[in-house]
């Protein structure tokens, strides 16, 4: 039987977590990209060599646009196209953290059909196809009930919070970061946060791969200004991204001054 994209991406995902885990954080070999576009190791360009042949082997007529590859405009040609982040949270995997992540998206006319998030130093792998559900590590997972913006939870950055991105006064909303936006799009699907949101222009590999795995979980998902989400974009780049569950992600999108 042949494989489907979503056992295909798990399969990658595993391997790219073979492959970063053999590397020491923090004695892992790092530069500064250009144009201030933050840090880069060894580890990120050996995942992404191996994804890049690993995936369009097996896909040769998928688009492909990857963090750590020069982009690529006959993606924009393709129907369908791999959008891939090697290492999510790269900060983080330089500091010898546990918390980053290889984030994997197919998505198909602009929106996600198959996606991973994978954890592989806290072992958690969260999936999804399109109609499937989301699962983290082959159990299902959904988001929470939360309706109310007062006592919600919602994993952010603090500049998220500054009175100039809300209509009236900042809500009363229980403040979280985590590392890696892949990660906290997953923590939301699983039910352990509320919400998550940024308001800073999204690059797609950040996000695409969670983008499916919240809507499976029961998210709605939006730009800042709760817009559909639509990837391959000819600048691969969103305007913020906001999830929660449909009640609480209206609200919050209510709130925020756009």
């Amino acid at each position: 039987m042949p494989e489907t994209d979503l056992d295909l991406l798990i399969r990658a995902a595993r391997a790219a977590g073979e492959i970063a885990a053999g590397f020491s954080g923090k004695t892992v070999r790092c530069w500064e990209k250009s144009g201030g576009a933050g840090p880069v190791t060894e580890a990120d360009l050996a995942v992404n060599e191996m994804l890049e042949s690993t995936l369009r082997e097996a896909r040769p007529d998928y688009g492909w646009l990857s963090e750590e590859t020069e982009d690529d405009p006959a993606r924009l040609d393709c129907d369908t196209v791999f959008i891939i982040d090697p290492i999510d949270g790269t900060r983080s995997f330089i500091e010898g953290s546990r918390t980053w992540a290889h984030a994997l998206a197919i998505a198909r006319r602009g929106e996600v059909t198959a996606a991973v998030v994978y954890l592989p130093m806290r072992d958690k792998l969260y999936s999804s196809a399109a109609g499937v559900g989301a699962y983290l590590n082959g159990d299902p997972i959904h988001v929470t009930g939360q309706s109310a913006m007062i006592g919600a939870s919602m994993l952010a950055a603090k500049p998220n919070y500054a009175p100039e991105h809300w209509r009236g006064e900042v809500p009363a909303i229980t403040r979280v970061y985590r590392p890696s936006l892949a990660y906290r799009t997953s923590l939301v699907a699983e039910g352990r946060f509320d919400a998550m949101l940024t308001l800073r222009p999204t690059w797609e590999w950040d996000v695409a791969a969670g983008d499916l795995i919240l809507r499976e979980a029961g998210a709605a998902t939006s730009d800042r200004g709760g817009r559909k989400l639509q990837f391959n974009n000819a600048v691969p780049k969103l305007n913020g991204i906001l999830a929660a569950n449909p009640m609480l992600h209206r609200k919050i999108a209510g709130a925020l001054q756009v």
